[in-house]
Formats: C-alpha cells, structure tokens, sequence
C-alpha cells in the first residue's frame, strides 16, 4: 500500500456526528460490560450454582463457538451495510444477555454463552467496518479515540458493579445483568439516531467471500496480533496471580495496578493513536510496543525479590511501563488492521482480525498459567523476550504486505472517487 499524503499531521482529530454518536453508544455498552464483567463468575458460581470448573467450561466452548461468527458477519456487513449488522447483532446481544436471568443448569448456560459469544463476534466485525466508514480517511485515528471512551466506559461499570457485589444478594447480580442487556439496547438506539445507514461498496469482480484467507501478508498480520494480544492478559490475570502467590504486596496492589493500567490507557490512547496511521507506522509501532513489553515482565517479576514496601511500587512502575507499550500495540493493530483491507471488504477483514484477538485471549490463560508461571522469574523473561520477538516481526509483515498491495490508479477507479483512498489488495 502506498502511504497517504493527508497534509499537515494534526494532532486532534475532529470529530463528525456520526463519530461522536459511535463514541457514544460504544461508551454506553461498555459501561454495561464493566457492570457484568466484574460480577459474571461470582453470578454463575455463587447464585446459579455452577461448579467454576463447569464456568470455565461453558465459557471456553462459547469463545470457540462465537469464532465462527468473524468473516460470515463480516460479510453480510459488507453485502448489506455495517450499521444493519451492527444494530442487529446489538439486539441480539440485549436478549441473550436478559436471558442469563433464566439460566438454572449448565447446559442452558453454555447455550446461551455461546449465542451471546456469536452476537459479541458479529459486533465486532459490522462494527469494525462501521468505525472504517465513519472514520473517513483517518480511520485508526478515530478507533484510537473510540478506545479510550471504551477504556473509561469499563472502568465505570466497573465501579458501578462493586456496590453490586458488596451487596452479594441474587436481586443485585440480577440488576447487573439486565443494565448490561439494557445497554445493548441503549447503544443500538443511539446509533440508529446518529449514525448513517452506509451503502455497501462497490466490490471488484475478483472479489469472493474467503478473500481475505488469501491475502497472506494480512493474515500473518492477525496471527501477529492475536499472539500479542496475551499482553492484556499479562496485566488482567498473570500479574494479579504472581503478586498474590510469590510476594507479600498488600492486596491492595491488585486494585491499583488495574487502575494504572486504565489510567494510562485512557490519558494516552488518543494522543498516540493519532502519530500512527499508515501500515509503515503501525509496524514500527508494533516494534515499540514489543520493547516496552521487554523492559516490564523482568520488572513485574522482580517483585517477588523486592521488600513488601517496595513490591507495590514496583509493581505500578512495571504497569506504567507495560501500559505504555499496550497503548503503541493497539495503536499499531488499528493502522495495519484497517489500513491493510480493502474498503469494499472492510467487514471481512475486520471479521478475521476479531477472531485472531479472540482466538489469543481464548489460549492465553493456559499459556501464561502454565508456561510462565510454571518457569517463575525465567518464564517472565521468555515471556518479554517473545513479545520483543513479535514486536520485530511488525515492520517487515507491514512492508511485505504494502509490496502486495497495488499502486493507486485514477480518481475514477478508487472507491467513493477520492484519489487517496487505500488501494485493493492483491490476493496471494
């Protein structure tokens, strides 16, 4: 892909209607995440009565069943415009969520997991072309943005959900539910306000459903980021269980590493999403991101060897540190996740880079459980040195992909008649 020419760099971006309509539906239904997400394990294990071996289970099989929803969704958003499959993958959302209310046996809740995890994955994919059309030229920029009112939605719901807990009857968890289906549903109505029904794109006769799988320079790219997305993982699982069993921090340190980790995320995710924009500084971003990661799982172990005063001081530095590299790592997979798809396909690719994630996070407990803390203060330093070994990786996958794509032809040809709109990949 040849880079684009925009001007001037800037360094805020501006912000259209349907952007901040975007902006806030996703906000919304993050909110109602951060209220479930925190309260979901307890719900299923305290109330419902579910063994947490049968939890994680049903929730395993229900991340592996929603995978398959990534490039069908993809394309129907392609076929039919990302805004109809967006809002009806909301809905649906809505309703398995409500449904969880209802759940008495494990069967029933591996069901409807999984239906919530294909709705979740459908999302995903329409909602990434849909952030691709309203984002207009500067679409990596504009997800950049979107992520920290993301960041900052969880982080409320979040909040929100300790009440819920400390109160620890079935009418609380119930509450936390039905906001988060309610959430859903307050997002789609919003984007069905602000937001335009987009047309599909024209798309070249060579296009075809599974187009994407060929275009190997792009896939290479999601096994990249899938592999590092076990950095938030690192933070969210491993750090809290390593603080927890090899030292004597205060259990107060659990809380203030999350904390750290949103806040840096939130101040930061904008202003340096919007310095990476083309695939060329998406894999030097990745680059960076992998040096960060370097430098910060040898400080999360070293607390372990430190006094008790000084283990949870160390422990935010390394969060600083590692929070840092997060920010360059998104900032990154945005530029090379959009900028490398063709715009008449940008549900199909979005659909394969959420499955990649998905697929990541779904092997992440295993590997970081086993491998690192199996090995201790050596699987911490093999785990930075294999975040350093991907981050290297980003600036050649983002050049070879850029050879594959076509040069620019005439305005006519380009998609919406912009002479600077990226160029379609050729398949390999």
């Amino acid at each position: 892909m040849i880079e684009k020419s925009a001007g001037p760099r800037i360094s805020r971006l501006p912000t259209t209607g349907p952007q901040r309509a975007l902006i806030v539906a996703s906000f919304v239904s993050r909110v109602g995440n951060g209220l479930f997400n925190t309260a979901a394990v307890l719900y299923f294990t305290l109330v419902v009565h579910l063994p947490a071996a049968r939890v994680g289970a049903g929730l395993t099989i229900a991340g592996l069943v929603g995978l398959l929803a990534g490039i069908p969704a993809g394309n129907l958003a392609d076929r039919y415009g990302p805004r109809t499959v967006w809002l009806t993958a909301l809905a649906m959302q809505a309703v398995t969520m409500a449904a969880f209310v209802f759940i008495h046996g494990w069967l029933t809740f591996t069901l409807i997991a999984s239906l919530d995890r294909l709705a979740a994955t459908a999302s995903g994919a329409a909602g990434g072309a849909l952030i691709a059309r309203a984002g207009g030229e500067r679409p990596a920029a504009f997800r950049a943005r979107l992520r920290t009112f993301v960041n900052l939605g969880v982080v409320l719901g979040t909040l929100g959900a300790a009440f819920a807990v400390s109160v620890d009857t079935r009418a609380a968890y119930t509450a936390l539910i039905l906001a988060n289906a309610a959430s859903f549903a307050g997002a789609g109505l919003i984007a069905l306000a602000g937001v335009p029904n987009y047309r599909p794109l024209p798309r070249p006769t060579e296009h075809h459903r599974g187009a994407v799988l060929s275009d190997r320079p792009y896939v290479s790219f999601v096994v990249l980021y899938g592999a590092m997305g076990l950095q938030y993982q690192t933070v969210s699982l491993l750090l809290p269980i390593w603080l927890s069993a090899h030292t004597d921090a205060p259990r107060w340190t659990v809380a203030a590493v999350y904390a750290v980790n949103s806040g840096v995320c939130v101040l930061l995710q904008s202003r340096i999403g919007s310095r990476v924009e083309t695939p060329r500084q998406g894999g030097r971003a990745f680059r960076l991101a992998g040096l960060f990661f370097l430098v910060s799982c040898p400080m999360m172990a070293l607390t372990a060897d430190v006094p008790v005063w000084i283990a949870p001081g160390l422990a935010v530095l390394a969060v600083c540190v590692h929070s840092l590299g997060e920010v360059w790592e998104s900032s990154g997979g945005y530029a090379l996740g959009f900028g490398l798809a063709p715009d008449h396909a940008q549900g199909q690719y979005q659909g394969l880079f959420g499955m990649g994630f998905d697929a990541g996070q779904a092997l992440a407990p295993v590997v970081l459980t086993t491998a690192v803390l199996g090995l201790g203060h050596g699987g911490w330093l093999l785990l930075g040195a294999f975040f350093a070994t991907l981050g290297a990786a980003g600036p050649p996958v983002a050049a070879w992909a850029e050879r594959t794509r076509r040069p620019p032809h005439d305005t006519a040809s380009t998609p919406q008649g912009r002479p600077d709109e990226a160029p379609l990949p050729d398949t390999v």
